[in-house]
C-alpha cells in the first residue's frame, strides 16, 4: 500500500525544478498520492496546475497566516472559485501564527474566519496552520468554523493536552518529519495520544527533513518513508498495518477516490 504525503509544497521553488524527479523518487519509497498545498492566490493556482498534470496528486487553496495582510475581498472571491476545481479537497493552510507576526494579529484572525466561511459553504475540509497561538486557533474554530465538518492540525507540535482538546472537538492532527527530531518529545507525546483514525502524515517539504535523513536540507515526500516507520515503531505496530491505517484515514479526511 502507498502512503499519502498529505501536505507537501510541490510549487515552492526548491522543488518546482524537478517535480518529475520528486514524484519519481516518491514512488520509488512508497509514497505514492500527494496533497500540494496552496498558501497564496499566486501558490493555490500553482498547485492546482500541479494537481493537473499528476493522477494521484490534489491541490488545496488557501492563504498562510503570514500572508493575511494581503488578503482583500478579490482574493477571497478568487479563492472560493478555485476551491470548486475537481482536484482541489480542502481550503488551507490557513490559521493563525504568533510567532512571526508578518501578518498582524488582527489581519490574521480576519483571513481565517473569511476562510473557514468558505469552507463551510462549500463543504470542504480545512487544513489549520497554528504556531504559538493554540488557544485563539481553537476559539475562531469554534465560533466561525460554521459547519465545517474535518479540521486537522498540520505539522502539530504537541503537547498530549492540546492533541487531546483537538481530538475532544473531532479535529484531526498531522505529523511531520519534526515527531522524530531527538528533541522532539512534546510532539511525540502528541503521537503517543492520537488514534490511527484521527491521524495523519506529512512532509512539510521542503522543509524539516525527518531523521535519518537530517542532513538533507530540501525534504521532498520520498523522505515520509523515515517518518512513518518511526511512528509505526512509536505504537508498537506492524509497519504495513500502521501504514494502511494512516492511508485509510488521510483518503477519508480528504475525500480522496480509491479504497478507504
Amino acid at each position: 500500500m502507498g502512503l499519502i504525503d498529505t501536505h507537501c509544497h510541490l510549487t515552492f521553488e526548491a522543488l518546482a525544478g524537478d517535480v518529475e524527479g520528486v514524484i519519481e523518487r516518491s514512488y520509488a519509497a512508497g509514497v505514492t498520492e500527494w496533497v500540494t498545498v496552496g498558501t497564496d492566490a499566486r501558490h493555490s493556482r500553482k498547485a492546482i496546475e500541479l494537481a493537473e498534470r499528476f493522477d494521484n496528486m490534489y491541490a488545496t487553496v488557501g492563504i498562510h497566516p503570514h500572508d493575511a495582510k494581503d488578503v482583500t475581498g478579490d482574493v477571497l472571491a478568487e479563492l472560493r472559485d478555485l476551491a470548486q476545481h475537481e482536484k482541489v479537497v480542502a481550503i488551507g493552510e490557513t490559521g493563525l501564527d504568533f510567532h512571526y507576526n508578518f501578518s498582524e494579529p488582527k489581519e490574521q484572525r480576519r483571513a481565517f474566519a473569511a476562510q473557514l466561511k468558505i469552507a463551510s459553504e462549500l463543504n470542504l475540509p480545512v487544513i489549520v496552520h497554528s504556531r504559538e497561538a493554540f488557544d485563539e486557533t481553537v476559539d475562531i474554530l469554534d465560533h466561525h468554523g460554521g459547519d465545517v465538518r474535518k479540521v486537522v492540525f498540520h505539522c502539530f507540535p504537541g503537547p498530549g493536552e492540546h492533541a487531546r482538546i483537538v481530538l475532544g472537538k473531532g479535529w484531526y492532527v498531522s505529523f511531520t518529519g519534526v515527531v522524530t527530531f531527538k528533541n522532539a518529545e512534546k510532539v511525540r507525546e502528541a503521537a503517543s495520544v492520537v488514534p490511527l483514525d484521527r491521524m495523519m502524515l506529512e512532509t512539510d517539504c521542503p522543509y524539516m527533513s525527518p531523521a535519518p535523513m537530517r542532513k538533507q536540507k530540501v525534504n521532498e515526500p520520498a523522505l515520509m518513508i523515515h517518518t512513518a516507520r518511526f511512528m509505526a515503531d512509536l505504537k508498537n505496530m506492524d509497519f504495513d498495518e500502521f501504514a494502511k491505517a494512516v492511508t485509510k484515514t488521510s483518503r477519508e479526511f480528504f475525500n480522496l477516490p480509491g479504497k478507504a
